[in-house]
């Protein structure tokens, strides 16, 4: 009898501990992740948007990979933050919100993985020692890319327009969700594992791929890597920001991945109260560190691209000489008085 109220007692902190983590974090972890990813995302979009950087087919990809991140930030962690810490839930305020809110969101998050596969299959193209396979690499594949990969996402997700919408979850507790059908939530799961273990599959064999180029490139005698090569320095930074990217990525989603592959699998779907409070802890965590993947970019390209960290110098030099000119025209037109 001891025994099971120490057990009670043991459980019943251990989801209040749980509980006050998950408070933690959407009180304090979302607000940061939402204002870096805003910051960073909207630097870098400046800093590529310059002449001497759009003209990279990489870059375009790159100024692509921003705009989706700034749309899930708003789509995905806006929300969280709106219901979690404001107690203001626009998702359950209107069923066409609740469908928009949660379709874009999925498109978003679609979005990013394949626009990293298109961009490490331009470096795989550029790297290629062939005159041939390097002609492939071009703005204009670039651009039927990335429209082909927003055509198939936002046509394939239209069943979530369908399938979501405002239900009673419990006795008068009505939230913005899926259709509880299991066959849809089945599908709903198995889909999303299938894409995210394609996904990083894809990428793996792509960073293993371009990385045999370059390693070929470099092993040629410089005279002779003069007239095969066709990466300039810039290149292989953006190359290395993209290696990183891919590496990030891969890792960030991959426990949300797991998470995801293990509820789809599991054979029991009814559970007790102290592993639903585990269960939700660990999706919350999860979910979290998938987002990091969408604030990162910024710090990436600053930490790798020396090329990216002279053009922040160079912004930041000329806001800080814009904000002294005012006060130095102002001081000689005070020494040129007279004293009375």
């Amino acid at each position: 009898m001891i025994l099971e109220i120490r057990k009670s007692v043991m459980s019943s902190q251990t989801k209040e501990l749980f509980n006050n983590i998950i408070i933690y974090i959407h009180r304090y972890y979302l607000p940061s992740c939402y204002v870096v990813s805003n910051v960073g995302n909207l630097l870098s979009i400046f800093i590529f948007l310059k002449r001497s950087w759009r003209k990279n087919v990489c870059v375009f990809y790159f100024l692509v990979c921003l705009v989706i991140n700034l749309g899930y930030t708003q789509s995905s962690i806006l929300p969280m933050i709106l219901n979690n810490n404001l107690k203001i839930n626009l998702q359950n305020s209107n069923r066409l919100i609740c469908k928009i809110f949660y379709y874009v969101s999925y498109v978003f998050s679609r979005y990013l993985p394949t626009i990293l596969i298109f961009a490490s299959i331009d470096r795989l193209l550029i790297s290629s020692q062939n005159v041939d396979t390097r002609l492939y690499s071009s703005r204009r594949l670039a651009y039927f890319s990335v429209g082909i990969n927003s055509l198939f996402w936002l046509i394939y997700y239209v069943h979530i327009l369908v399938k979501v919408n405002i239900i009673e979850m419990y006795p008068n507790v009505f939230a913005c969700y899926y259709d509880l059908s299991e066959n849809y939530i089945y599908f709903l799961k198995f889909s999303t594992v299938v894409i995210n273990l394609s996904s990083t599959t894809f990428l793996i064999i792509l960073f293993i791929l371009t990385f045999k180029n370059v390693r070929q490139i470099q092993s040629v005698p410089r005279q002779q890597r003069q007239q095969i090569r066709t990466m300039t320095k810039k290149d292989f930074q953006l190359l290395r920001c993209l290696y990183a990217y891919n590496i990030v990525y891969v890792i960030f989603s991959s426990p949300s991945a797991i998470f995801g592959a293990y509820t789809a699998i599991r054979t029991s779907p009814d559970l007790g109260s102290f592993q639903l409070v585990i269960e939700n802890f660990v999706s919350s965590l999860c979910v979290c560190i998938y987002q990091i993947s969408y604030c990162v970019g910024f710090f990436i390209f600053l930490s790798i691209s020396k090329s990216f960290r002279q053009e922040i110098k160079r912004m930041f030099s000329s806001v800080h000489e814009r904000t002294l000119a005012p006060t130095l025209d102002i001081e000689p037109n005070i020494a040129k008085r007279d004293p009375l």
